[in-house]
């Protein structure tokens, strides 16, 4: 198994918004919460519960994303950690470049081609761990912005300062995970916050079915074998 971890995905909640301001209208539904830091859950649908909750009194929204995926922790890990295969499956991904790994961290320059805004990029600093709970092998991705790591500003790009979160992928029986999809991120430009906000909504599902169908690629069914040895501890 690979020893470092990364994860593009949150670059998807930057596509939506797009979309989603071609739909929004009126006013968005973030209003004040009274408990600001409780997670509340906006939607369940396709088989993803979608929650939210407001962050440090910004508009933007932190979102939440939990889902069960048709196959093993392991596996779905290995999806997630095949950085430079993004660009084939993730949605807009146009570029992934992994400029260094560690054993337990990886840091990688993604750009995004997206529809009807400017393409966004970013650097990003993921790291993971690895244990064993009661039922498995349990898994545990974060990222974080790294752009003072990766390459300069160009032009016609937006650079992206804030993208954060991470996925927990815990064993759901004996063949598949239930996971859990944390991301807070600001697109930048001009794009209000509800365009945002309904744009991560939207986009946390196209994550989900990405990841769902790219776990059905057989190059990544050796990441199960042996998955009982070599458990890191957290």
């Amino acid at each position: 198994m690979k020893a470092t971890a990364f994860i593009l995905a949150g670059g998807l909640l930057l596509v939506a918004s797009a979309t989603a301001q071609k739909a929004a209208s009126g006013s968005d539904v973030e209003q004040a919460d009274r408990s600001p830091n409780e997670w509340k859950q906006e939607s369940n649908g396709k088989g993803v519960a979608i929650l939210s909750r407001v962050r440090g009194g910004s508009p933007l929204r932190e979102f939440k994303g939990v889902g069960v995926i048709d196959a093993p922790p392991g596996l779905v890990f290995a999806v997630l950690n095949d950085s430079e295969a993004y660009p084939s499956f993730m949605p807009y991904t146009a570029e992934v470049r992994v400029l260094k790994r560690e054993k337990n961290s990886v840091t990688a320059y993604q750009r995004l081609e997206l529809p009807l805004v400017s393409p966004r990029d970013y650097t990003l600093r993921s790291e993971h761990a690895k244990w064993l709970g009661r039922d498995g092998a349990i898994y545990r991705i974060r990222w974080e912005p790294a752009n003072d790591l990766g390459p300069a500003e160009k032009p016609g790009v937006l650079r992206v300062n804030v993208c954060e979160g991470g996925w927990l992928l815990e064993p759901e029986g004996l063949h598949a995970t239930r996971a859990t999809y944390t991301v807070y991120t600001d697109g930048g430009g001009s794009l209000p916050p509800f365009v945002a906000n309904n744009g991560s909504r939207i986009a946390i599902r196209k994550v989900f079915d990405a990841v769902r169908k790219q776990v059905q690629n057989p190059k990544y069914s050796a990441a199960t074998k042996g998955e009982a040895r070599s458990i890191e501890t957290k």
